[in-house]
């Protein structure tokens, strides 16, 4: 099941977006304003999400720059969903690098074929993709990972976990967040899962293991130039 995260200070349209989104089978998540957005935004790492313009505390595009400066946000589609039609406010925001935008007033079948189009762009290119980052190198098609040329042997959630490190681009990752990522929910009780499969995954990893440190009561970071 995607997540969408919806952020809009506009209760009427909140409700009809977040409403068509649920009879689609979707997750969401919901935001009243630009600060809350990013908050949840980071909090939830959500699929894709629907970004309003002008709201009250940091607008829409103060959003979205806030959202590509952090990794565990970066990737995520966004769709802007505005009053502001014209076509310079459309060209401000694909110049950031808003993937899609819709006007507003706007037709609910038409949004959810445009967010569902764009689930389906961002997992092809995700499928396709290889990741690099110093002497690693992971196939997401296949599942291989390769450390200084060599294979190692991973299984399906020490992948994941890997890969979740590896695209925080340095950032510390909290035990709450990696939880969420490679397991899908975060429970205190599973606390010790994540620290086995850390454990495994460094041994697996042999002298490259220092690449991925632990920060005591906070989390994980992978540095791959240690």
């Amino acid at each position: 099941m995607h997540t969408v995260l919806v952020v809009e200070d506009e209760k009427d349209i909140l409700e009809l977006v977040t409403l068509n989104l649920q009879r689609q089978g979707y997750k969401t998540l919901t935001a009243a304003n630009g600060i809350e957005g990013v908050a949840q935004a980071k909090a939830s790492v959500p699929d894709l999400i629907i970004l309003d313009i002008m709201m009250p505390g940091k607008d829409g595009y103060a959003v979205f720059k806030d959202l590509k400066e952090d990794a565990r946000t970066r990737g995520i589609p966004v769709l802007m969903l505005t009053a502001k039609g014209d076509v310079a406010h459309r060209i401000a925001g694909l110049e950031l690098g808003v993937e899609d935008y819709m006007g507003k007033p706007f037709s609910p079948k038409e949004l959810m074929l445009r967010v569902k189009g764009l689930l389906k762009r961002t997992k092809s290119v995700a499928t396709d993709a290889s990741i690099r980052a110093g002497d690693f190198l992971l196939e997401r098609n296949s599942l291989k990972a390769f450390v200084a040329g060599q294979q190692i042997d991973l299984t399906a959630t020490e992948f994941k976990l890997l890969r979740v490190l590896i695209e925080s681009g340095g950032t510390v990752m909290e035990r709450d967040a990696l939880l969420r990522e490679v397991w899908g929910f975060s429970d205190t009780t599973m606390t010790r899962t994540l620290d086995t499969h850390v454990k495994r995954l460094r041994e697996k990893l042999g002298k490259h293991a220092v690449c991925v440190r632990t920060l005591r009561g906070v989390g994980y970071q992978f540095n791959p130039n240690v």
